[in-house]
């Protein structure tokens, strides 16, 4: 079967950063620069972001672009006869769908929140009144049921279509919907009164309150999201690799994905940080602050029903680009290894994750007494992908592109490097054997910990 490529080099583009952009961006993001002292913690980010995730991302795409396979399939092609690299493909392809688990539900909290607010159910409500929808929300099965399944439903139902008639096409109007809505959002949380304090505490280094924090603890938080960020280790992003064109380098393509999802996470603190100043709300309150604390802030406001609704829009469609991208991930996957059909991989994995998906949606109310470890359903399963499978599986991506053992450095090189644009340096690889590795075992041991 002839494998296909993507319509246009913005398509892949568009496509790879929404998968990157996704609610670690947008939810994540603001609260931890928030909890680790704003500007500093966004400089470090950045930094880790260019020396760490960058050429891991290069090294995902190389091993999909090299292969034209997906995971499973993408290590069999380039490993020496004999070795073993494949069975970490089986390993991605777990990851893949124990995120897709609990991810989906998450995606359907953003669905439901923009009904609510499109809806009217924040109008007229005081302070405890929107405290309570959230809660009442995760208290309901059913209602939580109905957003998780329509998000599998529909994700499916877009892949279905195939990559430039579904996935494509759709990723195209929701990225640049996604870049429109953090546009106006943005200008609109710069004009409120007190913005400027916002502004300020979210961009401006601040080593005094860093200080506070403990500048290890800063630093270390920003090599957790930068790393993180880009969702690499389970081959959300080799998938593309396998679909791209060999007209430009890797390095090019992975700085512009790196830059589209950096622009897209500085953009969600730009609407927040001046708003929560505005309107004398705490910037570090953890989690609840999207669903608590800012449903408060846009209920302040002239119009809120309606920016409230356009920010929970534009989460969603955060959030589903990465559904689509990882949904796009299982189908590659069932097809190579199985050789079924698009529509066949379709139904089957729709039917297994809308399946797998339901202990997390009962995991805040009839399970609500169950505990792993000493964790929520949620909670677990996000442990076992971002603690442990993420960290990991970049460490394989990484040790089989520069070692002998694997696919080799030069051969990796070789594959980033063919087309125009900016080339992956020959002399890196001392700091890609020994350095990046320790990098990812402080992440690996320090989530662990």
């Amino acid at each position: 079967m002839k494998r296909e490529k993507f319509g246009s080099r913005l398509g892949f583009i568009l496509v790879s950063a929404g998968c990157a952009v996704g609610i670690g961006n947008v939810w994540k993001f603001p609260y931890v620069a928030g909890a680790n002292g704003g500007g500093v913690f966004v400089l470090l980010y950045l930094v880790f972001l260019a020396v760490m995730a960058l050429p891991v991302l290069t090294m995902e795409l190389a091993v999909g672009r090299g292969s034209g396979k997906s995971a499973v399939l993408g290590y069999k092609t380039l490993e020496k006869p004999g070795s073993k690299w494949h069975i970490h493909g089986w390993f991605c392809v777990a990851g893949c769908c124990l995120l897709m688990m609990y991810y989906t539900t998450v995606s359907g909290w953003m669905f439901g929140y923009f009904v609510k607010f499109a809806g009217g159910t924040f109008s007229g409500l005081d302070a405890a009144g929107i405290d309570a929808v959230w809660p009442a929300m995760l208290s309901n099965p059913g209602e939580m049921g109905l957003w998780m399944a329509l998000t599998v439903l529909v994700g499916f139902l877009v892949c279905s279509f195939g990559l430039q008639k579904g996935l494509e096409r759709i990723t195209k109007v929701m990225m640049v919907g996604l870049l429109g809505l953090i546009a106006v959002l943005a200008v609109h949380s710069l004009t409120l009164d007190g913005a400027l304090e916002g502004l300020k505490f979210y961009l401006l280094p601040d080593f005094d309150r860093a200080a506070e924090v403990g500048l290890g603890n800063v630093a270390t938080a920003a090599m957790n999201q930068a790393f993180f960020t880009l969702s690499l280790g389970i081959a959300a992003m080799e998938v593309f690799g396998s679909y791209m064109s060999r007209k430009h380098t890797l390095t090019s393509e992975a700085t512009r994905i790196c830059a589209l999802d950096t622009v897209v996470a500085l953009a969600a603190g730009l609407i927040i940080f001046p708003a929560c100043f505005s309107f004398g709300v705490q910037p570090d309150s953890g989690p609840n602050l999207i669903f608590v604390t800012l449903p408060k802030v846009f209920a302040g406001m002239m119009g809120g029903r309606i920016w409230g609704a356009l920010f929970f829009l534009f989460m969603t469609f955060a959030s589903f680009s990465t559904v689509i991208a990882v949904f796009e991930n299982l189908q590659a996957n069932a097809i190579d290894n199985f050789g079924w059909s698009r529509k066949k991989a379709s139904l089957i994995n729709c039917a297994f994750v809308l399946v797998t998906s339901i202990p997390c949606v009962l995991g805040f109310n009839l399970w609500s007494n169950v505990t792993i470890l000493g964790r929520n359903v949620l909670d677990f399963e996000d442990f076992l992908v971002s603690n442990l499978m993420l960290p990991l599986g970049s460490l394989v991506y990484l040790l089989f592109c520069v070692t002998k053992w694997g696919w080799g450095y030069d051969k990796y090189l070789k594959e980033a490097n063919k087309g125009e644009g900016l080339k992956m340096p020959r002399w890196l690889k001392p700091y890609f054997q020994f350095v990046v590795p320790v990098l990812i075992l402080v992440i690996l041991i320090q989530g662990l910990l």
